[in-house]
């Protein structure tokens, strides 16, 4: 998902893995960075301990570069 957003809005994307272990501690809190798995764009804090559909992390990336949201080209029903 993200190298394909990264190349349709020419954004660079940096995906941080570390074992499950590392984000439990005390330095790792202190960063106050959210509990993963995580979403950031920019500052803001798309999901945080959850998956995320491809829709909500794009219309985050297209409100951090001011852009209008895209369109939602299908409906899931689960």
């Amino acid at each position: 998902m993200l190298p394909r957003l990264g190349a349709k809005y020419q954004v660079d994307c940096e995906v941080i893995a570390k074992p499950q272990a590392d984000y439990l501690t005390d330095e790792y809190f202190a960063l106050n960075l959210p509990v993963a798995p995580a979403i950031m764009v920019g500052e803001e804090i798309v999901t945080e301990g959850q998956d995320v559909d491809d829709y909500q992390v794009e219309c985050a990336l297209c409100r951090h570069l001011g852009l209008p949201p895209p369109a939602q080209t299908k409906k899931r029903w689960f």
